[in-house]
């Protein structure tokens, strides 16, 4: 973790000169605050020698290495301990299914904010290399040792609700994917989508028309899917047991990360969709849990 981190940092300071110098694509700028475009990154999609750099990054490397540093710490119990306790086995049982789904899913998620918003700079390409790999699997570490809270039978209760909330997470996207590859013809929960077919017009003055769906999870509220997320992210936290903060601070940063991004994301679709975003704001009220936020 500490050669990780010093080289993001200076590959962090790479890319902020090769956004202002070398530009992959006119899909660059700064802000005149080097501090802050370090920080934010000054290229949207930069690659070197045809080596695409946020897939790199946030897929490839982040997912990737998160999925194999918990099935590592497994591993490391089985041969410490020798045997593998039910609290790490259902924890990194979770995450390699729920990371299983992310690369399923993996053209939906280039689609996302991280890609489609957010620049390669220290935010993403220094989280992806360096916090992902540490924080998101410190739970998992933490239970290497200390795995003596959870049963096998609470193990399989677990496993359960955290298989449930990945099944409907999923279907969460895929729902969404379903009606704007078919144009709306298609039905979701056995029903024709409820839409509102929203005209914008892109940068370059292009007319274009999306699709938002206000059927099925996504006509529960306008980011529901962060619903199931956060909770199969509690779930693999909990076979730790509450001796320590410590195992929770993926939870705790997922929180406050999702509920940032869910008004990250109403602010980017309010400013592209206008009126359109407004109708569907009123017609789905809440960001994230119905009848609280």
């Amino acid at each position: 973790l500490g050669a990780l981190n010093v080289s993001a940092l200076f590959f962090c300071l790479f890319l902020y000169f090769k956004g202002r110098f070398w530009p992959s694509s006119t899909d660059n700028g700064t802000s005149g605050n080097p501090i802050f475009d370090y920080y934010w990154g000054t290229e949207l999609y930069p690659r070197i020698l045809g080596w695409d750099v946020k897939m790199f990054t946030n897929c490839r490397f982040g997912m990737i290495g998160w999925s194999l540093a918990v099935l590592s710490f497994a591993a490391a119990q089985q041969e410490q301990y020798g045997y593998l306790s039910p609290a790490i086995a259902v924890s990194a049982g979770l995450q390699a299914i729920y990371l299983f789904k992310f690369f399923v899913w993996e053209a939906g998620y280039m689609r996302s904010m991280d890609i489609i918003v957010d620049r390669a700079g220290f935010y993403i390409v220094w989280g992806c290399l360096v916090w992902v790999p540490s924080l998101y699997t410190a739970h998992t570490l933490y239970m290497v040792d200390h795995h003596e809270f959870l049963s096998w039978g609470m193990a399989a209760l677990v496993m359960v609700l955290g298989l449930l909330a990945i099944w409907i997470n999923y279907q969460a996207d895929v729902q969404r994917q379903r009606v704007r590859a078919t144009n709306g013809q298609c039905t979701v929960w056995g029903k024709k989508p409820e839409l509102i077919r929203a005209s914008y017009t892109t940068d370059t003055g292009e007319p274009k028309e999306s699709i938002l769906l206000v059927s099925g999870w996504w006509g529960v509220s306008r980011h529901f899917h962060y619903i199931p997320e956060l909770t199969v992210a509690f779930l693999w936290c909990f076979p730790a047991g509450f001796d320590s903060i410590l195992p929770y601070s993926y939870f705790i940063f997922l929180c406050i990360l999702l509920t940032h991004r869910s008004i990250r994301d109403d602010r980017k679709c309010a400013a592209k969709y206008g009126v359109y975003w407004d109708e569907y704001c009123k017609r789905v009220a809440y960001k994230i849990i119905p009848g609280v936020f």
